[in-house]
């Protein structure tokens, strides 16, 4: 089945079961759409949703931010890359940086590539210029953060960190489940942030998410992505589909109808215009 021959339908229908984590191999099987339709999908609308996303998301009214990266793995693990046949450009370990607001729950910025500096940088200089006044953000004690955030910030930000301590791993080297944690630690970074805000509960909570709704991102899995940029497009949609789609149980509406980015709650087939916008821009260029 030809992509282009895809109804509006069609397309919601792949797009809602991306979001929701399904494999492509088993859209293929419940739809009838070709997997190399489906990829082109993937590709178009991850390209489409990031360009919209990065355009839409601007002078936020976020007054309390938690940031968090979230593990995965793609071709192979970073320890199998080495000897891994044929490993693409990007194979090994691959990090998803978010930047959620505490209180719409919107995840105004986030950055697929390394855990290093650099990517640390460049995640934080995007989610800065987005921000409408100085706000209050959290991180954890990860090192890079402290850098980036002061060469996009500088004083104009009230920061802290959240150490957590944890004791030792309850099944020891070969555990399944996480070492219990027994205590946290908050530092004041920069400004005056309230004490009572230090958290990185919601964007931990939001990873979770993360893992529990897309195959690729569960931690023992065969589902991981084969290429680097596949798994970035699916993340473009994964938020897109979070950030405007999905009602939030705690807040009733979308996150972006919370942070006063959208005023109508939207459909897949608000989803599949977007795409459809895209599509149109690039034939005419």
């Amino acid at each position: 089945m030809s992509m282009n021959k895809l109804t509006v339908a069609q397309r919601a229908q792949a797009l809602q079961m991306m979001a929701e984590g399904i494999a492509l191999r088993a859209i293929t099987r419940l739809t009838g759409i070709s997997r190399t339709t489906l990829i082109k999908l993937l590709e178009d609308a991850g390209q489409a949703f990031s360009e919209y996303q990065d355009r839409v998301l601007v002078k936020l009214p976020c007054k309390r931010l938690q940031v968090d990266e979230a593990w995965a793995f793609c071709y192979a693990k970073q320890k199998n890359v080495g000897t891994a046949k044929r490993a693409p450009e990007g194979a090994g370990d691959i990090w998803t940086w978010v930047g959620l607001c505490a209180d719409t729950k919107l995840v105004a910025s986030w950055y697929v590539g390394n855990r290093d500096g650099e990517a640390a940088s460049i995640f934080i200089d995007d989610l800065a210029p987005r921000l409408a006044s100085r706000v209050q953000l959290t991180s954890d004690g990860h090192r890079p953060y402290l850098a980036a955030i002061e060469d996009a910030f500088g004083a104009g930000i009230d920061y802290a960190i959240l150490v957590k301590h944890y004791g030792a791993a309850p099944e020891g080297q070969r555990r399944y489940s996480p070492a219990e944690c027994t205590g946290a630690s908050k530092h004041r970074i920069e400004g005056r942030p309230d004490p009572k805000h230090v958290s990185t509960s919601f964007v931990e909570r939001q990873n979770l998410n993360i893992r529990m709704g897309n195959r690729r991102m569960t931690r023992l899995t065969n589902a991981f992505s084969k290429k680097a940029a596949n798994h970035a497009h699916m993340m473009s949609i994964y938020f897109m589909h979070y950030n405007f789609v999905r009602i939030h149980q705690t807040l009733r509406v979308t996150p972006a109808m919370a942070a006063k980015v959208t005023p109508k709650l939207w459909e897949m087939s608000d989803m599949v215009k977007v795409l459809e916008d895209w599509e149109a821009v690039q034939a005419a260029a």
